[in-house]
């Protein structure tokens, strides 16, 4: 059957959200009543206390045209036709523009995206860009810490937003998996043999393999002149060195793909483009740079000294391109990588989810790839992220003192999380808390991680993680398990409103009552899903979503303890707040889908 929906759901272009309904209305506002060159200003939207939404465009406005701030908010209001969209307009303070949605229309919002199904009422972008992403970026034969968790994670939910709005996203892992400490290793593999290296690695113990050949390399210099020598036949392309560099890659992949599954990330072997990979072209970058003048020879070395970068001494700062022995170092090699992605790939966007230490380096290589013409209208970005820090407030580490693994990190997570869960909800059956538990304690790690801000740094607090109250990874699972357990009780059977209903799975949508205040905060939050997406979209924060999410289940948490469900005085209103708990339950899972974070049906 179809549902008739209210004409303000598609007057604005497609299913439009009030932010998007009420954008439109105010910039065909301030057109009509100030010009029509303005027509196109930003009116500034926020959600306010005082009403559903604050226009704060009225500021702005005044300066430009050098009229009293409360004059210009008056002239726009006086020609803003939203009879159909809000229920109360007011001029508040020196020209905020407050906005009072209809119930209504909000109540058609919530069936719009309660009937989109897929979406929830998000669009994809009208000019979808190729994206290539670069994240993650292990060291082969070096262990995953707790270091590469953000860059990990933080990438991932970037990647998943992303292509959620239509972008074609190109993952790279930027393995370190070339350079002289391969002479090394490889020369330890030899010592040890290749079965049981092969073994040590597999069962991901890289540290202690790196740790053996770093000593063997410190205190033999028989060893060390061999592994010397080594970097000089991996290097021409010996074949044998070459197989044994792959064996080492190969395990130390095998290891982080483990790691990736466990945390539900989406890099595989096909997304692997290691500095090994851009090794053929640095001849050639070394070469182009001279040609065009941009690097010169300094102190033996090839350098790059692009404008505006001094050191402490106000010396310019250089970028080496060649070091004196005639090596290329990792700046050579990220020049190489921005500009296969750029002219290569084709990228329209490239952005590094690298530690914001590395904030000038980055800035560096970009500045030398635009000189040389190469980015060729892609935008190359830092998406910069600060420390993970121990309750000391220093850099995290183990009980021990040293880099925290990341597989012992998950895996007390788990354990954590079981015990948790067990606590929860001891009638779980053995196989489902195991199942729940995974998802409870990795999804814990990942939100506290992604709800901060990615530019600063965070204290590491299993207890705060764990907690199922407040802004955590199980407070937002549980919302959506309790949701579920309501339409267990629910046995799929619900009465439906007039006019025509539709079939959503177990609900039956048809009309939406917000008589209620908890139900119109519900249902507020409901209709900004798109918001919070394209926000964190635009500025590569996924801590926005967080955010949004955070404040939905609360919203719920309130709407559900004032508003009873499956005993609703009425069955109009049983089947309007089941529609209020479906569309709830899945853009919880939607969202924290998008974070790479699971959300289990019980708890």
């Amino acid at each position: 059957m179809l549902l008739t929906l209210p004409s303000a759901a598609t007057d604005d272009g497609g299913m439009a959200d009030p932010v998007t309904t009420l954008t439109s209305r105010l910039q065909a506002a301030v057109g009509a009543a100030l010009g029509a060159e303005l027509g196109s200003t930003d009116p500034l939207i926020r959600r306010s206390d005082r009403a559903d939404y604050q226009a704060n465009l009225a500021m702005g406005l005044a300066k430009q045209l050098g009229r009293p701030p409360r004059e210009v908010a008056d002239a726009v209001v006086a020609h803003l036709d939203v009879a159909d969209v809000c229920s109360a307009i007011e001029v508040a303070g020196p020209g905020f523009i407050n906005l009072t949605m209809d119930d209504g229309f909000l109540a058609g919002q919530v069936v719009a995206t309660a009937a989109d199904t897929e979406r929830l009422g998000v669009p994809t972008v009208g000019h979808p860009e190729v994206v290539v992403v670069d994240y993650s970026h292990p060291n082969v034969a070096k262990e995953m810490h707790v270091g590469h968790l953000r860059s990990t994670i933080i990438g991932d939910a970037i990647v998943r937003v992303l292509e959620f709005l239509g972008h074609s996203v190109i993952r790279q892992n930027h393995l370190g998996d070339w350079g002289t400490p391969f002479g090394m290793l490889i020369e330890h593999l030899l010592d040890i043999g290749e079965a049981e290296a092969a073994q040590e690695l597999s069962v991901g113990d890289l540290t202690t393999f790196y740790q053996e050949a770093q000593r063997k390399f410190d205190s033999d210099s028989d060893f060390a002149d061999r592994a010397r020598a080594r970097v000089v036949t991996l290097q021409a392309g010996d074949e044998t060195t070459l197989r044994l560099w792959r064996l080492l890659v190969d395990e130390s992949t095998r290891y982080f793909d483990s790691v990736y599954e466990r945390l539900l990330v989406t890099l595989n072997d096909a997304d692997i483009a290691g500095e090994s990979f851009f090794n053929p072209w640095l001849d050639d970058v070394a070469d182009e740079l001279e040609r065009k003048g941009l690097a010169v020879i300094d102190d033996g070395a090839l350098c790059v000294f692009p404008p505006g970068f001094t050191a402490r001494d106000g010396e310019p700062l250089p970028l080496i391109i060649r070091k004196r022995d005639g090596g290329y170092g990792y700046q050579a090699t990220d020049l190489a990588a921005l500009r296969y992605r750029a002219q290569k790939l084709e990228a329209d966007r490239i952005v590094y989810v690298v530690d914001a230490g590395q904030g000038q380096h980055l800035a560096m290589v970009f500045a030398v790839a635009a000189a040389a013409g190469w980015l060729n209208g892609a935008r190359p970005e830092h998406a910069a992220f600060g420390l993970v820090l121990g309750p000391d407030k220093k850099r995290f580490r183990s009980r021990r003192g040293e880099s925290l693994k990341l597989s012992d990190l998950l895996d007390e997570a788990v354990e954590r999380a079981a015990a948790a869960v067990a606590e929860k909800n001891p009638d779980l059956d053995g196989a489902t808390q195991a199942a729940v538990a995974a998802a409870v304690g990795i999804g814990a790690v990942k939100y506290a991680d992604l709800s901060n801000d990615r530019v600063k740094d965070y204290v590491f607090d299993w207890d705060r993680m764990l907690a199922f109250e407040g802004n955590t990874g199980p407070y937002l699972q549980y919302a959506h398990a309790r949701i579920r357990s309501i339409f267990r009780k629910a046995k799929g059977g619900v009465g439906a409103g007039g006019g025509g209903p539709v079939v959503l799975g177990a609900v039956v949508l048809g009309a939406v009552v917000l008589g209620e205040p908890a139900e119109r905060a519900l249902a507020l939050e409901l209709v900004s899903f798109d918001q919070a997406v394209e926000s964190s979209a635009e500025v590569l924060q996924p801590h926005r979503l967080c955010t949004y999410l955070f404040a939905l289940a609360q919203a719920f948490t309130t709407f559900y303890e004032q508003c009873p469900v499956l005993r609703a005085p009425t069955d109009e209103l049983r089947s309007s707040r089941l529609v209020l708990c479906e569309l709830t339950g899945r853009t919880l899972a939607v969202g924290l889908g998008l974070l790479g974070i699971e959300a289990p049906e019980r708890m």
